[in-house]
């Protein structure tokens, strides 16, 4: 067949969803499932952790997630922060890396730790059957980590390589210039370390951090699988009872209200892309408001039929990807707005995405606008509990915001609950453009000129 042929043999969309009846239709959908009622034990242990056990019996595995409030003031916190996770597992006063690793591979296990301004999240899994092993490992990691000094030394060197590569990617310039945007000095900006403040770090004092900061009251452990949620909580207090340390593990400040103002324009010489970030405050879990802005995040940009991918991606071709998402912590929520575009239209984006905003606090979602964000996000969060790493994850996530299993099960029959005039009511109040901040990043010579004529544009 010639290229030609092979072109014209082409069929859309519109031409497959067809007969020559007419039309083909689709099936209905059928009767959304609810979350179901959880096996589920919760209690704080001696040492004053947290544990939250989960019988989840579809495979004979079992998923652990221990959160740890991490956070620090100090502007070197982040280095050792990375370090600490990053070399966690590289041996203990009993076990060297070889005999962790071997002892976790007995019984079809692993463990990995990593770090951000908020939290340290160590993660295992293993069959359920080897629950002891994994709890004594874990164990050990945590009472007696010993940072070996070549191993740790190794370990540097890579988070040195990494982190150069790392901001060398427009996204990490993004991020780094949006979170200051936002936050200016605030911890959570340090999200990723410099690379000269890693080089400077001793095992010594990544083993003092250990000491101070790696505790259990604070902390929630979450596991989930094949398991007596009775039994495995009492074998946590029988294994993990030696991890008790004094003094309460850090929780982040609080982040600062967001308030609009001009989008900040960052110039990277040479660039061919540019990256948009808005943001503004959202609310959080625990608001009432929150099932409509959900809802309303969704219709703006947060999955593929939202009005940001149709405008952008699907009319305008200014990129691959557009969308919003919530972001959550400890004392609230930020929502955020990004995409990247080609130089040439980044003043045109700038200016549809503004448009976007504005339309979704003037003009409220149809109904099979809400009805399709309403049955994505149900769906999505059904499927998110269907595995027993998705709800160990999930329940992990919601114990850093105060939430349990209770409210997860709730939130389906709270987006059914939501009408239009309320994703309306939320759309007006904290959608509009003016909400804002943000950055672009860019080359300024070639994207300024445009920019600064949409207005709401400041230079660096």
């Amino acid at each position: 067949m010639s290229a030609a042929e092979t072109i014209q043999a082409h069929r859309d969309a519109a031409t497959i969803g067809r007969t020559e009846a007419g039309p083909r239709e689709l099936p209905p959908l059928g009767t959304a499932r609810t979350a179901g009622e959880l096996e589920l034990v919760e209690r704080t242990v001696s040492s004053g952790l947290r544990v939250v056990a989960v019988a989840r019996r579809t495979v004979p595995t079992v998923e652990l997630r221990l959160r740890i409030p991490f956070a620090g003031e100090e502007r070197t916190r982040a280095a050792r922060a990375e370090l600490l996770a990053s070399s966690l597992l590289s041996g203990t006063a009993t076990r060297d890396r070889v005999r962790i690793d071997d002892e976790l591979a007995a019984i079809g296990g692993d463990i990995g730790a990593g770090v951000d301004p908020e939290r340290l999240l160590i993660s295992g899994s293993g069959l359920a059957a080897g629950l002891p092993t994994l709890l004594e490992v874990l164990a050990d990691v945590l009472t007696s980590a010993a940072y070996p000094d070549g191993e740790f030394n190794r370990e540097r060197e890579r988070l040195v390589e990494r982190i150069m590569v790392a901001r060398s990617q427009p996204r990490m310039v993004a991020r780094e210039a949006l979170q200051r945007r936002r936050y200016g000095d605030h911890p959570a900006t340090r999200e990723l370390p410099e690379a000269s403040d890693v080089e400077a770090v001793s095992s010594a004092e990544v083993r003092e951090l250990h000491a101070a900061a790696v505790l259990p009251t604070g902390s929630t452990l979450v596991l989930v699988g094949d398991v007596d949620p009775e039994k495995a909580i009492a074998l946590v207090e029988e294994v993990l009872g030696v991890w008790s340390p004094p003094g309460t593990a850090t929780e982040m400040p609080p982040l600062p209200s967001l308030t609009g103002r001009d989008l900040l324009l960052v110039h990277r010489p040479g660039a061919v892309q540019s990256q948009l970030r808005f943001s503004a405050d959202a609310v959080a879990r625990t608001d009432p408001d929150y099932p409509a802005f959900q809802l309303a995040n969704l219709v703006l940009g947060g999955y593929f039929s939202s009005r940001l991918v149709e405008n952008l991606r699907e009319d305008k071709g200014y990129t691959y990807s557009a969308h919003s998402m919530i972001e959550f912590s400890p004392s609230g929520a930020a929502l955020l707005v990004e995409t990247d575009v080609t130089t040439e239209v980044t003043a045109a984006a700038v200016l549809e995405t503004r448009y976007e905003l504005a339309r979704l606090s003037a003009v409220p979602p149809t109904e099979a606008e809400l009805e399709s964000a309403r049955n994505y996000a149900v769906g999505s969060l059904l499927i998110s509990l269907d595995s027993q790493p998705g709800l160990a994850a999930t329940l992990c996530a919601l114990s850093g915001v105060g939430l349990d299993a209770h409210w997860l099960r709730g939130h389906p029959a709270r987006l059914a609950e939501v009408t239009t005039e309320q994703v309306a009511q939320v759309a007006q109040r904290y959608f509009t453009p003016t909400a804002f901040t943000g950055v672009v990043v860019g080359d300024a010579d070639v994207v300024g000129a445009r920019l600064c004529a949409l207005g709401g544009i400041e230079a660096s």
